[in-house]
């Protein structure tokens, strides 16, 4: 196991580290993060990094096939363009994380603040609390899923990505409707609270997705775009 300690060290010394051929398998842990900014950010290869503590902006962005787990609450940005790999957090992340995420499994154990998972491109996101407003705006692809509640303007103009709310759901987002959950959505969906560790059972949620309303400019819609 390869042993960062923040307190007084650079970030660089770290992401360095996380950039190179020789963090293929490796164990990395990091302790004393204090809230320090783009910690562990563009791991390229399979790894496992393990923080102990809270973490500033942008952490674990763009990763790449790293295991990331952090014990403690994330700063805006967390895992922003991640394109695989995982990243775990037992705590609570504010606003942004995931946002045009392409690939890849996103934990929040607690609650996320607004625009979680912004114009993703195909990654996971599960949220273990609730979420804040503008979540899922522009989402392209991929899945969203809240076990607790959402603020308003849930998946204002999203595209082909599918959300799933245990909870009460603020408001609904331009061209945004609740869509019926189907055996395939309910299959995938159990599968996905499996995978990140929640224990609710899917028949609990709804779905939501595109009315796709938008996709083609109508001019009786002019005042939604």
């Amino acid at each position: 196991m390869e042993k960062f300690d923040l307190q007084g060290n650079p970030v660089r010394a770290l992401n360095s580290a996380l950039h190179q051929e020789q963090a293929r398998m490796k164990e990395f842990e990091v302790s004393n993060p204090g809230g320090k900014h783009n910690v562990a950010c563009g791991a390229r290869y399979p790894c496992s990094v393990t923080i102990h503590g809270h973490v500033g902006y942008y952490c674990a962005g763009m990763n790449q096939q790293a295991d990331i787990v952090i014990h403690g609450n994330a700063g805006p940005g967390l895992a922003e363009n991640m394109m695989s790999g995982s990243v775990r957090v037992h705590g609570n992340a504010s606003q942004y994380c995931g946002a045009t995420s392409h690939g890849g499994l996103l934990v929040i154990q607690g609650d996320a603040a607004a625009r979680c998972g912004i114009s993703m491109k195909g990654s996971d996101i599960v949220v273990g609390g609730s979420i804040g407003h503008m979540s899922a705006f522009m989402a392209q692809s991929g899945r969203l899923v809240v076990c607790g509640d959402t603020g308003d303007s849930l998946g204002d103009s999203i595209y082909e990505a599918r959300m799933y709310v245990r909870g009460r759901v603020g408001s609904l987002g331009t061209d945004c409707i609740e869509k019926p959950m189907e055996p395939e959505h309910t299959e995938e969906l159990q599968a996905l609270l499996e995978k990140a560790g929640m224990e609710h059972r899917a028949d609990e949620f709804r779905r939501y997705g595109s009315a796709r309303r938008l996709y083609n400019f109508e001019v009786d819609n002019a005042d939604a775009y």
